[in-house]
């Protein structure tokens, strides 16, 4: 099971900078590609960002190159999206998800990922 963590009910204000968090409880994330997605209030989900399983490769939707990072922690047992520069267009919930594949594979299609974290609620106040 997959935990997000690190937004929540605070508001963070346009240019601030927020980190998100994803963990497996229970587990460890070295075995997984993973990636994180957002879901705008009245729009669909979408991807944000993704690292390879092996930590060397990664991408990123265009709105958000350059201001955000993904990156796996120590032991591969967390990854975690630095947020900065954050604009209004940023607020949504934010999911962590994994996917089982190659070692050096980023995926970018919601549909090649297996398991969910629960949604951490990022808002950013104009």
């Amino acid at each position: 099971q997959l935990q997000a963590s690190g937004g929540g009910l605070v508001q963070v204000p346009t240019g601030g900078s927020l980190r998100l968090s994803c963990k497996a409880s229970g587990g460890t994330l070295s075995i997984y590609a993973m990636g994180w997605f957002r879901r705008a209030p009245g729009k669909e989900r979408e991807f944000v960002a993704a690292i390879s399983r092996s930590g060397g490769n990664t991408d990123y939707v265009d709105s958000v190159k350059g201001r955000f990072t993904i990156s796996r922690g120590y032991a591969k047992s967390t990854v975690t999206l630095q947020m900065n520069s954050l604009k209004p267009e940023d607020t949504a919930v934010y999911y962590c998800a994994a996917h089982h594949g190659s070692s050096d594979y980023v995926p970018l299609i919601e549909d090649e990922y297996v398991y969910w974290g629960q949604g951490t609620e990022v808002t950013v106040s104009s």
